[in-house]
């Protein structure tokens, strides 16, 4: 089901016994994000804390903080679900015949109610205010950790256009807050929004700017999603949510935001204007980012619904709620990277690679050098490219148990044959490259050594027989009842045969 609003997604949470109102006064400087990162290291409910210290907005937080809720924020019981279905739409070919297309037309019928659609009026402009009315402390805006810059916002819609092109970009940059009219915008390096900044500062022109809060959680998960230039966020959100997301036009910027969100923030960046010192910020590394120079947002309107909910997070030492939108984003973009390249299993990001740092991926391994080919394929592959450890295993390592997966690492590997080391962009905020957004990555091939790999005879996983695992399994639940059930290594791809060339290197 789609959300019309994030209130209706809460009260599900609710009903479901997931959420927790906290009726007592709580400081927005530290202590709210204190509670709420307790809340999501343990697995915990949905925080509506009704008496923020300051600001007119209840605030809502750890929104995302189990795999369940992650899936149920994107209108489904596991987003396993949209995997499948991106799966699905992927593999559908180009119509040759008549016919063909006559089939195609109930999944392009189905495409094109998703996109998003203009209305007349939303709720995110029951109040409006402009002007000196238009003050950012109605907000009730966190300070999350003891040497933060200052007050954040950290789980907005940041909506900008390509002044070329028109293409609209929805991306999830934190904000800090610079004064009652005025927001720091951090645009990184690689990010789109920082590629219409500089359009727009070619052109000469101001830059405007829409920041939507709340609404649909799906909303605010695509804001977050890695997707390929070109591709619309809330085109994706209609996706998930299996239909289109309405819009409204800006009060004051003319840009298209969200009929439905909570709270709209309007302004212009004047790309002429010295930038402003943005930071530091306890970021989702779980180290402090640097201070740094970035383009400032003024701010001309805010609107927002009566019953607004201002939406937060809190990122830091994982594991905290990011976890599962990083969960969410590897397993819906599986299917998009199998396309770059096939041979590819599954993948995982475990979350103490806090996404960028490592990368565990099983192939099926069908030639030689195949391990390296991905390696140097993914880091030319859009965001990807930014990853600073890939480790390649064979089809039948389970690389989302990351216990397995580093067993199986450091018994194949021969350092000096199967590394890749390489130089290349990285995310600007490892603070351990030598350079800005530059430096050092490493690919491991972890896979079986064929004989041309240099390569000797492999030998075999230890592993019992099926049918004795299965008879001495229910002995053992008899004997300790409850016990969990066991992970044991996967067996089911055969051992790698060694690559014979024929007729040229054409297997026959």
């Amino acid at each position: 089901m789609a959300y019309r609003t994030l209130t209706e997604f809460l009260d599900r949470v609710e009903r479901a016994g997931e959420l927790t109102r906290v009726r007592e006064r709580v400081d927005l400087h530290l202590d709210m994000a204190a509670l709420a990162d307790r809340a999501a290291k343990q697995g915990g409910p949905v925080l509506l804390f009704e008496q923020p210290s300051s600001g007119r907005f209840p605030v809502a937080m750890n929104l995302f903080g189990t795999r369940r809720r992650t899936s149920w924020a994107l209108s489904c019981e596991d987003f396993e679900e949209h995997a499948t279905a991106l799966r699905s739409l992927l593999k559908t070919a180009p119509p040759k015949t008549f016919w063909d297309k006559v089939k195609l037309l109930p999944t392009l019928g189905k495409l094109a109610t998703m996109g998003p659609k203009l209305v007349g009026s939303g709720a995110c402009q029951e109040v409006v205010l402009t002007g000196k009315e238009a003050d950012l402390s109605i907000l009730p805006v966190l300070t999350t950790w003891p040497h933060d810059g200052g007050p954040f916002i950290t789980l907005p819609q940041v909506i900008t256009r390509d002044p070329e092109k028109g293409l609209r970009n929805v991306g999830m940059y934190r904000l800090q807050v610079l004064g009652p009219h005025r927001l720091a915008l951090h645009w990184q390096l690689h990010k789109t929004a920082t590629a219409h900044y500089r359009e727009y500062q070619k052109r000469g022109e101001r830059m405007p700017v829409a920041i939507a809060l709340g609404g649909d959680p799906a909303l605010t998960y695509c804001a977050s999603a890695p997707l390929p230039p070109g591709i619309d966020e809330y085109l994706f959100a209609g996706f998930l949510r299996g239909e289109g997301v309405r819009m409204v036009k800006g009060v004051a910027t003319g840009l298209e935001v969200p009929a439905d969100a909570d709270i709209v923030i309007e302004g212009f960046v004047d790309t002429s204007a010295p930038l402003v010192r943005e930071g530091p910020f306890g970021d989702h590394t779980g180290y402090y980012s640097l201070a740094d120079d970035y383009p400032a947002l003024d701010v001309v309107a805010i609107t927002h619904r009566k019953d607004a909910v201002y939406p937060a997070t809190v990122v830091g030492p994982p594991p905290v709620e990011d976890q599962w939108l990083g969960k969410a984003t590897e397993r819906l973009f599986l299917p998009l990277l199998q396309v770059i390249a096939p041979e590819i299993v599954d993948y995982c990001m475990p979350v103490e690679g806090v996404f960028h740092n490592l990368c565990l991926i099983s192939i099926k391994k069908e030639h030689p050098g195949q391990a390296k080919k991905v390696i140097h394929g993914l880091w030319g592959s859009g965001q990807m490219a930014q990853t600073k450890t890939l480790v390649v295993f064979d089809a039948e390592v389970d690389v989302q148990d990351v216990s397995q997966a580093a067993w199986r690492a450091f018994a194949n590997v021969d350092v000096r044959r199967d590394l890749v080391l390489s130089d290349g962009p990285v995310d600007v905020l490892d603070h351990a490259s030598a350079h800005f957004a530059y430096g050092g990555k490493i690919g491991v091939d972890a896979t079986k050594k064929w004989v041309e790999e240099g390569g000797r005879e492999w030998p075999e996983v230890c592993v019992h027989p099926a049918d004795v695992l299965s008879r001495m399994d229910e002995v053992y639940a008899r004997l300790v009842p409850g016990a969990p059930p066991i992970r044991r290594p996967r067996i089911d791809a055969p051992p790698a045969a060694s690559w014979t060339p024929r007729k040229g290197g054409i297997l026959q």
